[in-house]
């Protein structure tokens, strides 16, 4: 198996519900979202995957739902006080924490996004900070 990766910056807002700190207010970042591709088997030329593909099925992915939004859980109590800002909050069915984004973007963006391909979203970083960081990496 081979690998590619590409990265990815957006700025994004959210508050993670039940946090006891900071955290739990509304806040944003500067995230910046790795993603690795594998491939069992390279293409005719030497690839795993063409990284203006990589880009287009997942970084415009990012770029078009993600990108100067705001992320809110589907369970958060306060989504209800958001109401009017409809089109700026994201509903998300996960608490959107680091950790929680990766997973997500592995497990059902990921196969959406790369179906037909022949490859594999395997690994995906997210990035809060420059010190802080999560990862999610594919059960193989």
């Amino acid at each position: 198996m081979t690998t590619a990766e590409r990265y990815h910056d957006i700025s994004c807002g959210h508050r993670v519900a039940g946090h006891e700190s900071k955290c739990q207010y509304l806040h944003g970042h500067n995230y910046r979202i790795h993603f690795v591709v594998a491939a069992n088997e390279l293409d005719n030329i030497g690839r795993v995957m063409d990284f203006s593909v990589i880009k287009s099925k997942l970084c415009m992915w990012l770029e078009d739902n993600w990108d100067h939004k705001f992320l809110m859980w589907e369970h958060d109590p306060m989504l209800i006080h958001m109401a009017q800002m409809k089109d700026s909050i994201v509903v998300t069915p996960f608490n959107p924490t680091a950790e929680n984004m990766a997973e997500y973007l592995v497990e059902e963006i990921g196969i959406e996004q790369l179906a037909n391909t022949g490859c594999l979203l395997i690994e995906c970083r997210v990035e809060e900070t420059r010190k802080c960081l999560a990862t999610y990496k594919r059960k193989i």
